[in-house]
């Protein structure tokens, strides 16, 4: 029957696509644009999609989950059959900071306002395996996330928080085996049974070694880990999601939507396997895999990617010939962009907050958590954390959105792109696969070398204009908002921890402590459950850097290689005009001084997030300039060492993670020690309340997220005293 629509006050038959209207369309469009092509309304995605502004019910050719069911494979339009319908999603609130006294204080208080499960941030430290007395772990205890030594600390974060009837989603990838051990131990201390406890691991290495970096141990044996985890909750711990496949790191260090969606599937891939591989049935641990996306700006992409998972997730799983139909479902956790989050006019950050979370939401996530409108200026305070908070009980409270299923199934723009999206991700998938998987992927630098170019492409755009970024590069603001910034006392924290340390270690049985490091170390060597063997350690208090430290033994502790990526920015870049000005600046430095002017793009402390490092050594060689790129992890004496050793004129510190004013200091009273007096700059996020702290230690600039590349290489030469200038 043909649709009705209301016309002139009446009620009218209207066909649909009929090819007349379609003409007639055209036509009207046509002389909308005043001479203009149509064809410019027609725009390529980043991901190479091309999108036109009108889809019909032509446009479904060829889109195969068209007349799919929610609740029924491939589960285009969600995992279960009544969705949101009959139960929303869970509102979660990734959060962790300083000592485990406070952050249980915070959770506490977020559950009382409506948040349904608990999403636990370690600081660096705690993911890097490291207790916190450790001298490499000294700037960044409490910082990024809360402080975890032991189960004691375990114990005072789930206080009042009964672990049977929580969910408990822990980020922790490289130190998986001692947070996993002490959770486990502290909900036996509490009573509860290990096949009660429900919650998420994320225990996704891949893409750690691929853009995130807080690995310990080499590949093969942190794949083990993996696969064991997997095994133990598998047996024991059957409500547990033994893995959660990340690509939200993915897209934060700037791969597309297409790149996010297969890479992260590619590593679900390659952990499938690796789990067979210990011999586990399919159907034992698939039903419990889980995976994590990022949400970013691009409303209807969005959308379209969380759809196209589920539908190639199906696909993929029917290799392994599973019987269980939920070993083919895709279940998913989403947290909106952290990326997309602007130091400048940062009120701006709750709306976009809000369209990603709406998008989330409607591309049918299980859970969702909110980023704060102040994460691109310092950790979130707790009136920022409610207003993220409140965007979702909103959502989910007033907007009436959860009483319809997947109410965008069956738009023509939606189903299309959705079908755009899978045969995208399918090919890049194929590509991973022609290697051998992801791990060998990786291991030839592919998915590392995509997700750079696309970053650079995507500063490009911005940067041109392309991309707009409201109250960056279109409609600056004329005054900036000043923002109260979460201040941290890391020497505080610190010295709690090292206390309670203490404490720990005086009164466990250390006999008990060494047998039990000594059969971990020994299970790494010659077979078992590490998990097995590190709850037994945990058990008796071992710490987390002791634990760490029994597989160290066995394995060593992985350092990766750093290396630029030549032309990624020049090619992003092509005829600039801005870009050959500074160049052509570089130029002329370098035939006065008779040498390029030198920068060092140091990452020191534990944080790992090297995105910025990348962007500004890349494009600042691509400029002109001589880059060292330091590697991860370098502590301020081990950086000063190598910035006298290269004599460079610059010293630009990459800082995400909040230590810049212990990290800094140290790292200029280092280069006094050795006489060396290169130019000293910070990017990353830091508070402007800690701008004058910085510019008084001696750093002579500041670079937000947002920063224009090459207004800050054209600034940073300008600093340079010229020898024959």
């Amino acid at each position: 029957m043909p649709d009705r629509i209301i016309e002139s006050g009446r009620l009218a038959e209207h066909p649909i696509s009929k090819a007349d209207d379609k003409s007639a369309w055209k036509a009207r469009a046509e002389r909308e644009l005043r001479g203009r092509p149509l064809d410019e309304l027609t725009w390529a995605s980043p991901e190479g999609i091309s999108v036109r502004p009108l889809y019909t019910a032509s446009d479904l050719a060829g889109v195969g989950h068209l007349h799919s069911m929610p609740g029924i494979a491939p589960y285009a339009r969600g995992p279960r059959a009544t969705m949101y319908a009959n139960r929303p999603w869970t509102v979660r609130q990734y959060s962790g900071f300083s000592t485990a006294e406070a952050s249980n204080a915070f959770y506490r208080a977020n559950l009382a306002g409506g948040q349904k499960g608990l999403s636990v941030a370690f600081d660096l430290a705690t993911h890097r395996g490291y207790d916190s007395d450790h001298p490499r772990a000294a700037d960044d205890v409490g910082m990024a996330g809360v402080a975890v030594d032991s189960v004691e600390d375990m114990n005072i974060l789930f206080d009042g928080i009964p672990l049977d009837e929580m969910s408990v989603s822990m980020t922790m990838n490289g130190a998986v085996l001692p947070v996993m051990a002490g959770y486990i131990v502290a909900a036996d201390e509490q009573g509860v049974a290990r096949r009660d406890l429900a919650g998420t691991i994320q225990n996704d290495i891949l893409k750690e070694f691929m853009v995130r970096n807080t690995y310990i141990y080499p590949p093969a044996q942190s794949m083990r880990i993996v696969a064991d985890v997997i095994g133990y909750c598998a047996e024991h711990m059957p409500r547990f999601n033994s893995i959660s496949i990340s690509g939200y790191h993915m897209q934060e260090a700037g791969a597309t939507a297409v790149e996010e969606l297969a890479f992260t599937l590619a590593d679900g891939l390659e952990y499938v396997r690796a789990a067979l591989g210990t011999g586990q049935d399919i159907d034992a641990f698939a039903p419990r895999l889980s995976f994590f996306f990022c949400i970013g700006m691009n409303f209807f992409m969005e959308i379209a990617k969380l759809r196209a998972a589920r539908i190639l997730w199906t696909e993929l799983m029917e290799r392994f010939k599973p019987r269980d139909p939920a070993s083919s479902m895709l279940r998913m956790h989403c947290q909106t962009s952290g990326v997309s989050l602007q130091a400048q006019d940062p009120y701006n950050n709750v709306v976009r907050t809000a369209v990603e979370a709406l998008a989330g939401v409607l591309g049918g996530t299980q859970s969702l958590h909110t980023n704060s409108f102040d994460e691109a200026i310092a950790l979130p305070t707790p009136f920022s954390a409610r207003i993220a908070r409140n965007t979702q009980t909103i959502l989910a409270d007033e907007t009436e959105i959860t009483r319809v299923i997947d109410p965008l199934g069956g738009s023509y723009f939606v189903e299309r792109l959705t079908q755009d999206m899978v045969e995208a991700a399918r090919d890049l998938i194929d590509e991973v696969e022609q290697f051998g998987g992801m791990t060998r992927a990786i291991a030839a630098g592919m998915p590392m070398r995509r997700i750079e170019e696309s970053s650079a492409r995507r500063q490009a755009r911005v940067e041109r204009g392309e991309d707009v970024i409201v109250g960056v590069n279109k409609y600056p603001p004329q005054e900036s908002d000043a923002v109260d910034a979460r201040l941290i006392d890391n020497s505080e924290v610190r010295a709690a921890q090292i206390r309670r340390l203490v404490e720990v270690r005086s009164k466990r049985d250390q006999a008990g402590v060494d047998a039990a490091l000594s059969g971990l170390s020994a299970c790494a060597e010659s077979g078992g459950n590490l998990l097995a063997a590190a709850i037994e350690a945990a058990s008796r208090r071992a710490t987390v850097g002791e634990i760490t430290g029994a597989l160290e033994s066995a394995w060593g502790r992985h350092e990766a290689r750093v290396a630029l990526v030549p032309g990624v920015y020049s090619g992003a870049y092509g005829d600039h005009e801005g870009f050959s000005a500074v160049r052509d600046e570089i130029a002329e430095f370098a035939d006065v001084e008779g040498r390029r002017p030198r920068i060092f793009v140091a990452k020191v402390g534990q944080d790992g997030h090297d995105r910025g490092a990348k962007a500004i050594s890349n494009a600042f060689n691509d400029l002109g300039f001589e880059v060292e790129m330091s590697p991860l992890f370098l502590s301020p004496d081990e950086a000063a060492a190598r910035a006298a050793e290269l004599a460079v004129d610059v010293v630009g510190v990459s800082t995400l993670a909040g230590a810049h004013r212990t990290l800094v200091p140290e790292l200029m009273a280092a280069l006094t020690a050795r006489e060396a007096e290169p130019v000293v700059v910070c990017g990353g996020v830091i508070p402007e309340r800690d701008h004058g702290f910085l510019r008084d230690c001696g750093v002579r600039a500041i670079y937000g997220p947002g920063t224009d590349i090459l207004e800050a290489a054209s600034g940073i030469l300008k600093m340079i005293p010229g020898r024959n200038r």
